[in-house]
């Protein structure tokens, strides 16, 4: 008695929490039906060292020009998915959350992005990020970062937006697929060589056509004059073919060997790329490096940047303290150049001074040179 009791209890249960679900869904649907938007909120969750890359004014008109509805719409008409992608469609937003309350008031949360560096080379105007994602400077609005200048070019094109480690594996990947296309065009040349190779024995194995006793000795009805004729003819027919295969074996080379030079251009293509993203990577180590040690993060003003000759990446920064240039070169064992830099701080220019040199070089290991 007490288990049936207990099982139509549970029953009951189960039936009320039913009920009370679809009828609260559809007091929700009948709301959400009725309730229009009636205001507009946008919130910045972050703030970057009381510094703003974007405003709640800017947000408002990003939404506008989306020509997304919102005031005085129905709630469950509201596209909320627009709205976040309207927003996070500017590089320096990072994340961006749009939900309508109870009582119909839109609301935007965004999330700005943390620059680590500004890049101020030729043609570009960027912020970097420490996870190296990039992203226009905005006209109305400003960090204060680190700025790179110098002739330096960034392994992205102007105006890119996004994942730097993204676009290098895209390009490397198109890289690739293009050399991999490259090698199917080799099949035929390939099998253009084994024919020719075949053609080759095949007329090594050509002979005169024999006349007489059962074709295999110069009889009664062939004289000597005739056969050495069809000799001669014979190998002036092998001589012009061999000629004409050695000409398409030239010619097939030939096109093997354009084939093969542009797929080692696709692969030096690619290493470049490497070589440039990795060079990009140390540049960003570089500043982190720079913004955790509090004598540098004071001291450094002007970082530069140059590519070599051998497209090595090399910099030089212009310090705080003194009237010189600190040239580091690459960035190869960089700690240990800027370590070797304050040893000759605090034991060298502490004699002499701050002033008298005009540059000062920590590119090899273990040396200071000073110009004057």
């Amino acid at each position: 008695m007490q288990k049936t009791l207990k099982i139509v209890m549970m029953t009951l249960l189960w039936v009320f929490v039913v009920a009370f679900v679809v009828f609260f869904h559809g007091r929700a649907r009948h709301h959400r039906a009725n309730t229009t938007v009636h205001s507009l909120r946008v919130t910045i969750t972050d703030s970057l060292r009381d510094e703003m890359l974007v405003t709640s004014k800017a947000v408002e008109q990003w939404i506008e020009r989306s020509k997304i509805p919102t005031i005085g719409v129905p709630v469950g008409d509201i596209d909320l998915a627009g709205i976040e992608q309207s927003i996070r469609g500017n590089g320096f937003i990072d994340r961006a959350s749009a939900y309508v309350t109870y009582g119909g008031e839109l609301r935007v949360e965004v999330s700005q992005r943390r620059p680590l560096l500004r890049l101020m080379v030729d043609g570009y105007d960027c912020y970097v990020t420490s996870d190296g994602y990039v992203f226009p400077a905005p006209r109305l609005a400003s960090v204060y970062v680190p700025v790179v200048t110098g002739s330096y070019a960034p392994p992205i094109p102007k105006g890119y937006v996004g994942s730097v480690g993204e676009y290098i594996s895209e390009q490397i990947a198109k890289s690739q697929a293009q050399s991999d296309t490259l090698q199917y065009e080799k099949v035929p040349l390939f099998k253009n060589t084994q024919d020719i190779a075949d053609s080759v024995r095949a007329v090594r194995r050509m002979q005169v056509e024999r006349k007489g006793w059962l074709g295999g000795f110069k009889g009664p009805f062939e004289d000597y004059d005739e056969y050495d004729a069809r000799v001669a003819a014979k190998r002036a027919e092998k001589a012009a073919l061999r000629r004409n295969l050695r000409y398409m074996d030239r010619e097939n080379e030939k096109n093997i060997a354009r084939v093969t030079e542009r797929q080692d251009a696709e692969r030096e293509k690619q290493k470049k790329l490497q070589k440039r993203y990795e060079d990009f990577l140390k540049l960003i180590n570089f500043v982190k490096y720079v913004e955790n040690d509090s004598f540098w993060r004071s001291e450094i003003v002007q970082i530069i940047a140059s590519t070599m000759s051998s497209g090595d990446l090399a910099l030089e920064f212009v310090p705080r303290t003194g009237s010189h240039t600190v040239r580091l070169g690459t960035l190869d064992d960089v700690e240990q150049k800027l370590s070797t830099l304050m040893s000759f701080y605090e034991n060298g220019l502490r004699n002499v001074g701050w002033d008298p040199f005009r540059t000062i070089s920590v590119e090899y290991r273990g040396q200071v040179v000073c110009t004057k």
